[in-house]
């Protein structure tokens, strides 16, 4: 299984709809972060599904070591 990439040293500040599903990059490589593309294919490594309770902003991680996958738990400052 490969590592995975550090996306960004942040986390994305993404708005989301009450009831719907994101699958969040849990490799690193998407273009489309901080959702999948695919691009994880051959990594071992598979995104996560997220459901959004309610419309919000929430806080995806984009260093990929967050403990709390698939949202940031501020490891991007150890990173």
């Amino acid at each position: 299984m490969a590592d995975p990439v550090v996306a960004q040293k942040s986390p994305y500040g993404t708005e989301v709809k009450a009831g719907q599903e994101y699958w969040w990059c849990a490799c690193g490589r998407s273009a489309k972060q901080p959702f999948c593309d695919g691009s994880h294919k051959g990594t071992g490594i598979t995104p996560m599904q997220y459901k959004a309770d309610n419309d919000a902003t929430v806080w995806f991680c984009g260093c990929k070591a967050t403990a709390k996958q698939p949202m940031c738990d501020g490891s991007h400052k150890r990173v």
